[in-house]
């Protein structure tokens, strides 16, 4: 069983450094600034703040475990623009298998909103993303081959096996490009596509390697639209590119308001269904309270893994607020405003 966990491990370390597998959550339209660093600044208010929690394959293996917390701010420029101005921060910590194979992201973000039509609110965002990664893992919580003596495993046994460097620091970029519009009255809509890894980082423990992180592409759509007084259908999908491989995700939501006060504050309920390509099947349910939005989803696992895990996949939760500020240049006082679904 100790190899099992020792391969599994090592795999992990493999996926991640030699494929560079990025963080990704199954709410990831709650996430945008993992998405595409334009996304930012799409949401009713001048300030929103998102946390999310994921933990996964517990079934199979030692839980992997991911954080996010996301920061993000929005202030028109000058009473007679139209344009908007986002600034924020990305943080994630990933832990993954018994060897603690982590990383840890800190990514500020800068995004400009250009209004191209007031007719209907259509505005070209162009976003940058970028910081220091932290990569690391701990060997001491890893079993070796040369630690079973006659059939038996010791922990103290010692070993052969040995690493000059268990922690890695590089430095990583993103940019992006999204339209937003509305059709009609009551229909809103985006599209946009953004670059990740732009610098190609070396993502190598050992210096001697010469491993780099594949750019990855990631093209976005989202819609909304009306079907009575109360009621919203709105959509989602991504769809990855990065060193020969891809993936798809999308699913659609139904929002029902409660309570509706204003276009501002109100309570409702949401719930649907998302799917991750060859991968999962994912119900979503979430509450809106006013600023505050709660999320939960659950991943069926129906890929190549499923007899392994039961079909179990990851449980998530997510946690945001947003709301607008008193001050001089909130967004409040703007007529017009980047398309928020």
């Amino acid at each position: 069983m100790k190899r099992k966990i020792f391969l599994l491990s090592l795999i992990a370390i493999n996926v991640s450094v030699v494929y560079g597998q990025d963080i990704n959550f199954s709410q990831f339209y709650e996430l945008p600034l993992l998405r595409n660093p334009s996304l930012a600044g799409t949401y009713r208010g001048d300030i929103r703040v998102t946390t999310a929690f994921r933990s996964q394959w517990n079934s199979v293996t030692v839980p992997y475990q991911t954080q996010a917390l996301g920061v993000e701010t929005k202030f028109g420029l000058g009473p007679e623009s139209g344009d908007y101005i986002s600034m924020g921060i990305q943080l994630t910590n990933d832990v993954a298998g018994d060897s603690k194979m982590g990383k840890t992201q800190v990514l500020p973000m800068l995004t400009y909103h250009k209004l191209v039509s007031a007719d209907n609110d259509s505005y070209i965002s162009v976003g940058f993303l970028g910081g220091p990664v932290l990569q690391r893992f701990d060997p001491t919580k890893l079993s070796f081959s040369d630690q079973f003596v006659n059939g038996a495993y010791l922990p103290t046994n010692p070993t052969r096996q040995t690493f000059s460097k268990t922690n890695n620091t590089y430095w990583d970029a993103a940019a992006g490009v999204t339209y937003s519009s509305v059709l009609g009255t009551e229909t809103k809509y985006y599209v946009g596509v953004a670059w990740f890894h732009v610098n190609k980082p070396k993502v190598a423990f050992n210096p001697s390697n010469d491993i780099q992180l594949n750019r990855k592409w990631v093209f976005n759509g989202g819609l909304s639209t009306p079907t009575s007084e109360s009621d919203r259908l709105i959509f989602y999908v991504d769809h990855f590119a990065q060193g020969g491989n891809s993936q798809t995700q999308g699913g659609i939501i139904l929002r029902h308001n409660l309570v509706q006060e204003d276009e501002d504050l109100g309570v409702d309920i949401s719930a649907g269904v998302f799917y991750r390509w060859n991968d999962a099947i994912i119900p979503v349910i979430k509450l809106g309270y006013y600023s505050f939005n709660l999320g939960l989803t659950y991943d069926t696992n129906i890929s190549k893994l499923k007899t392994a895990s039961q079909s179990r996949g990851g449980f998530e939760v997510t946690l945001s607020y947003n709301s607008f500020l008193n001050i001089r240049n909130s967004s409040l006082q703007k007529v017009r405003c980047p398309v928020a679904l």
